[in-house]
């Protein structure tokens, strides 16, 4: 099934991507639609275009049905720590190594397979893969994420997340000494070049802030909190090793050898986001893990004696 649609004064001028979220996709995410373009379920003139392309008069839009393949998606009960539920959206507590949602290159249980076991409804918006995913935390981090029950739940706090409405707080533990007691890193970040696993800084990549504040000192290593503006893959660890203070225990953007556990010292400790149907500002909290503070307790000691 196909639809064909075309472009007339009123449209001019508009990205291909907004234009199809608000006549054709309403209850679509952002990423669903740029996902159909960049795989051709979307062409103008009977051409694949980029996303961001520029609408002109009586261009020739045709909007074919994406094909969803099944994933055989199995219940798993991981045990979940739900920080909080209601009827529209839930918060859990991820724990350090597990993956959020499945991929063709990853086929462990995730954070998916433990929601499908845990709970009835999630929203249908990001698929089959992905039910009820609004924002990722990498895999070796900890810490707090909201997860939509419906579809209109999930909408919303889409929208707050775009335009940084949903304030994210992290702890992190990163290498050497601060002499200021906070900051602000402003670069941007993009695909490395060399490395398609990896992020970096680099002019003409999407734009990145990321506040910080000092908590502790050590004598070696510093604690920070970690406030996001905006949401780039690996945003926190880019952002540290761009300033030369690699979150410690990074195995990818800090030194070789890791210390403790492979992955990094970071947590998303704070969580606040406007519930959509209750009309309210929410706050969640989520301590550190016991290995993040066992390291700090063991850095303390040494630092005293």
């Amino acid at each position: 099934m196909s639809v064909s649609i075309k472009i007339n004064h009123e449209s001019v001028g508009l990205r291909l991507d907004h234009f199809l979220l608000e006549h054709y996709y309403k209850e679509k995410s952002r990423s669903y639609v740029q996902h159909a373009i960049k795989e051709g379920y979307v062409l103008v003139n009977g051409l694949k275009v980029k996303t961001g392309h520029t609408l002109k008069l009586d261009d020739h839009i045709q909007l074919q049905a994406i094909e969803t393949k099944s994933l055989d998606l199995e219940a798993v009960d991981l045990h979940l720590d739900i920080v909080y539920e209601d009827d529209d959206l839930l918060v859990i507590n991820k724990p350090q190594g597990m993956v959020v949602h499945p991929a063709s290159s990853y086929h462990e249980p995730t954070l998916v397979h433990g929601l499908l076991y845990q709970v009835d409804e999630l929203s249908s918006i990001n698929g089959i893969a992905r039910p009820g995913i609004v924002h990722r935390i990498d895999k070796d981090t900890s810490g707090l994420l909201v997860v939509a029950k419906n579809d209109f739940t999930h909408q919303a706090l889409s929208h707050d997340l775009s335009e940084h409405k949903i304030k994210r707080e992290y702890i992190a533990l990163v290498y050497g000494k601060f002499t200021e007691n906070e900051g602000t890193i402003d670069a941007p970040i993009t695909r490395h070049p060399k490395n398609r696993l990896k992020m970096t800084v680099a002019s003409g990549g999407k734009p990145a802030k990321t506040h910080f504040k000092v908590v502790d000192r050590f004598e070696h290593y510093t604690l920070l909190t970690c406030l996001l503006e905006t949401g780039r893959t690996h945003q926190i660890r880019v952002h540290m090793a761009y300033i030369n203070h690699p979150i410690v225990g990074d195995p990818i953007y800090g030194p070789k050898d890791v210390i403790g556990k492979t992955g990094q010292y970071l947590h998303a400790q704070k969580i606040t986001f406007f519930h959509p149907t209750k009309k309210e500002h929410m706050t969640f909290t989520a301590d550190m893990p016991k290995e993040f503070k066992k390291l700090l307790d063991k850095l303390t000691l040494d630092s005293v004696s």
